[in-house]
């Protein structure tokens, strides 16, 4: 039996729709008009002989086929991107100075560097975790090429990655939060932090009484002081310690907002490998946060 080539593009364009959430949204991200894009969708499942989404309501979701196919493109794309990088990394040089927050140096971003590294074996990526607005003070003195923050949208440099949900983390375990007249203990980073601002109105705008039981200044302290039971903290859900649970409105805590992902730039734009490796953290980025 003579099986199909299936579509790269049109692949793409699917990956994109889930990543996005709409047709429009992906349309946009693969540069194409909508109805272009619609009509990748439909010559895939042509090819493949079955629907890829049906309808739910006034929403269009998944088939079962359409997440199988989902999980191969995503795999077809990766090998493709990879197999191109290769390539054209093997001329790239320079170095890029690359800045992170703590949340993501556990989690995804290693293996993003690592792909980065192996294909491109003539850059060099020099990495340093720090918190994110001293990530982006070091940025503007010019001691980063690239930063990875989250919380200054309103830069000019910033190129939105995600928007994240903001949540409060207590101890794996953890039930009752809030006792009738004690005040809620909370663990936070020292002031200034956008993370510690978002709580302390959160919790004042209903009338919740609180106090600051443990401030620091290093995530993994944040982290081992939350799991000692020292108090309570609100981050978002990237790279939670397996000690450590998601607390909601169950517990009596008050909603939180979002909070937006950027990539930043420095002045050094010329440099083809910040390029490059710009590309290699969105891909990662969109793929690994579930956008």
């Amino acid at each position: 039996m003579s099986l199909p080539n299936l579509d790269m593009d049109a692949l793409r364009t699917l990956v994109a729709i889930l990543q996005s959430g709409s047709l429009g949204r992906a349309a946009e991200r693969v540069g194409r008009s909508q109805s272009a894009a619609s009509q990748q969708i439909k010559k895939l499942e042509t090819q493949l002989g079955q629907p890829l989404f049906r309808k739910q309501g006034r929403r269009m979701v998944m088939t079962e086929t359409g997440e199988l196919v989902h999980s191969y493109a995503r795999r077809i794309l990766e090998l493709n991107d990879e197999a191109a990088r290769s390539v054209s990394g093997i001329s790239v040089e320079g170095v890029v100075r690359f800045g992170l927050p703590g949340d993501f140096a556990e989690t995804w971003l290693p293996a993003a560097l690592g792909q980065f590294k192996k294909t491109h074996p003539g850059a060099r990526v020099d990495v340093e975790v720090e918190r994110n607005g001293r990530l982006l003070e070091r940025l503007d003195r010019g001691e980063f090429d690239l930063v990875l923050a989250m919380g200054y949208a309103s830069r000019l440099d910033a190129r939105r990655l995600a928007t994240l949900p903001m949540t409060w983390i207590g101890p794996v375990g953890s039930e009752v939060i809030l006792k009738p007249g004690v005040s809620l203990e909370l663990a936070l980073y020292n002031s200034p932090c956008f993370f510690r601002r978002a709580g302390i109105e959160a919790l004042d705008k209903a009338s919740v009484p609180w106090r600051l039981a443990y401030t620091t200044a290093s995530l993994q302290s944040l982290w081992a002081g939350v799991a000692a039971g020292l108090g309570i903290t609100l981050r978002t859900t990237a790279g939670i310690p397996p000690s450590l649970m998601q607390l909601d409105e169950r517990h009596g805590l008050p909603p939180l907002p979002v909070v937006e992902l950027c990539l930043h730039s420095g002045k050094n734009t010329a440099n083809p490998a910040l390029s490059q490796l710009e590309h290699v953290v969105t891909d990662h980025a969109l793929g690994n946060l579930g956008l």
